[in-house]
């Protein structure tokens, strides 16, 4: 299938894309930094802004067909209560958690839409089930990101697709462990676990053998 990892650069990009290429599909990383997904493993790489509208949309004409979308654009800020959820880590969060989201889902659902066995993915936060002060800005934009993937279920609804969240508390990579060995890195996903169970996605429904 061919598979576009939104936000490739990441830890959980990186694991995410050899994953998929080692159960043999094509893989396309989509990143903001040239250099950093050069270090992707994948089939293809696009260089994109993917809180621009008008470039995500020059990018999915380019692209062309598309089975799958995992959006992985990630990030944090927050902490200090209440009084710290600042209006310049929400104008952040925004544009990364849902901005993002909503460009690449407006982009690439008739592609998607098109497929016999489509698919878009996000990650999300187990902390949208229980709200904190400190994580306010963070959840709330969490929510919103998977009341609009919901809104993209409808909008696919009379076609083969289907969306998929998955809820996390936290991500962790062998190389946060090395550089951090004190840490217990309690609750947290292995990133090559959660790219486990996205690849899982993508493999055939046995009933349909």
């Amino acid at each position: 299938m061919r598979i576009l990892i939104a936000g490739a650069t990441s830890a959980l990009g990186h694991a995410t894309a050899s994953a998929l290429l080692d159960a043999g599909h094509h893989v396309i990383a989509v990143g903001s930094n040239a250099d950093r997904l050069g270090l992707v493993d994948a089939s293809e790489r696009f260089e994109c802004d993917l809180t621009d509208l008008e470039a995500v949309g020059s990018l999915a004409a380019e692209i062309g067909e598309l089975d799958g979308l995992l959006h992985l654009v990630g990030g944090w800020r927050g902490g200090g209560g209440l009084a710290g959820q600042t209006d310049e880590d929400w104008a952040w969060l925004e544009s990364r958690v849902v901005g993002t989201l909503r460009n690449t889902t407006r982009a690439f659902a008739g592609a998607i839409g098109r497929s016999d066995a489509g698919l878009v993915a996000i990650v999300s936060s187990t902390g949208v089930e229980h709200p904190t002060a400190g994580n306010a800005n963070y959840v709330a934009l969490k929510a919103a990101a998977e009341a609009w993937l919901a809104a993209v279920g409808h909008a696919l609804r009379d076609t083969p697709a289907r969306t998929v969240v998955k809820r996390v508390k936290s991500l962790v990579s062998d190389a946060e462990r090395a550089a951090q060995p004190e840490r217990a890195f309690a609750g947290a996903t292995d990133v090559t676990a959660l790219a486990a169970e996205l690849t899982a996605e993508f493999a055939p429904n046995p009933s349909f053998d």
